[in-house]
């Protein structure tokens, strides 16, 4: 009796957890998504935003697809994880179709790699379409990664995402842009290059780290789900996997040749993307940001970053302006989470090791 009086008792205290993530999403971020184009804007609180950026919008539809598969678990009959787990849907869907729209850029860039040939990481707000800026550094091959990475997730939990044959096609093709990624120097997560940022590219170790966990998720994934033949399964080079991971392993525990310490490194090596194994330990790493990196109000992105800061002033920095930010102390919250979820990690791997 007592037993069974603790379980209905915590029953009902999950369920009232769950209600309250579910009107914090609702009040935070599903009010942002667009009800034509289905994405999410760049700038929230600018309502003459007309710019969605594909990696902010990924990581929304995550926050969604999460609560719909707790909600999924204690049977919610409400509807409310339906309601989530379309919204995630409808998000994604639009940003394949929207890569879609440049399936031809996605032919040239397996013969030539540059901005005029990558996929756009930015797309209109409202309808969609990608957005054609010459100035803008699209060439980040960890927004791809963790696109992959997200929609492989969502469609091994039982949601659909991919419909037609031709999507599927395109979603193999990105398994093929992602697998030289090893040989391909970019823009990096924080969209600058080098730590100069004068506009030049190199190789990073956060976009290989991306790009190798999204070519062991998806390797072997049946696109169509449960539905699916062995016509919609996606193949991988194996010998491209094994590049991009021996190239990983040789830039760790650097960002890239100008960044030693990077919290984009965070991502990679813990949620979302676990792209180390368990025989190259990534805690010696994250450690590294965490002592390096972490100020009282979050991360700093590098050392001597000085975004948001007066004496960022530029949009491309001059020989030695650097050396002006070598105390420079300016820390965000963006890194907050991942370091959360690393910690809890390893409190659960922990946990199991002592049991």
């Amino acid at each position: 009796m007592t037993a069974g009086y603790n379980d209905k008792s915590q029953n009902t205290g999950l369920r009232k957890n769950l209600n309250h993530f579910y009107l914090v999403v609702k009040d935070q971020i599903l009010k942002y998504q667009h009800p034509i184009s289905g994405l999410f804007p760049l700038n929230p609180k600018d309502p003459h935003c007309k710019f969605s950026h594909v990696r902010d919008s990924v990581y929304c539809a995550t926050v969604l697809w999460a609560l719909h598969r707790s909600l999924t678990r204690i049977d919610d009959d409400a509807g409310r994880h339906y309601e989530l787990g379309q919204c995630a849907v409808k998000c994604m869907r639009a940003i394949l179709i929207g890569w879609m729209q440049q399936s031809s850029r996605l032919e040239q860039f397996k013969k030539s790699q540059n901005l005029d040939t990558c996929l756009n990481s930015r797309l209109d707000y409202e309808t969609g379409e990608p957005v054609d800026d010459p100035n803008y550094k699209n060439l980040q091959m960890d927004c791809v990664g963790l696109f992959v990475i997200q929609l492989a997730q969502m469609i091994a939990s039982g949601l659909q995402v991919v419909y037609t044959r031709d999507e599927v096609a395109f979603m193999q093709n990105l398994v093929f842009y992602l697998e030289r990624a090893y040989r391909i120097p970019d823009y990096g997560m924080w969209e600058r290059g080098t730590k100069q940022n004068r506009n030049m590219v190199e190789l990073n170790a956060s976009s290989i780290g991306m790009a190798k966990a999204a070519l062991e998720c998806i390797a072997g994934l049946n696109v169509y789900g449960a539905e699916g033949s062995h016509s919609s399964i996606l193949l991988m080079d194996i010998d491209a996997h094994s590049r991009n991971r021996i190239i990983l392993s040789n830039l760790l525990p650097r960002e890239s040749a100008s960044k030693g310490c990077d919290a984009s490194l965070m991502p990679t090596l813990c949620w979302p993307a676990y792209a180390v194994s368990k025989t190259e330990p990534s805690e010696p790493v994250l450690e590294r940001c965490m002592s390096r990196l972490k100020g009282q109000y979050g991360f700093r992105r590098f050392t001597r970053d000085g975004y948001a800061t007066v004496l960022d002033r530029n949009t491309l920095y001059q020989p030695g302006e650097l050396m002006v930010r070598r105390n420079s102390k300016e820390s965000k919250a963006n890194g907050q989470c991942f370091s959360l979820t690393w910690q809890l990690s390893v409190s659960l791997y922990l946990s199991k090791d002592h049991t």
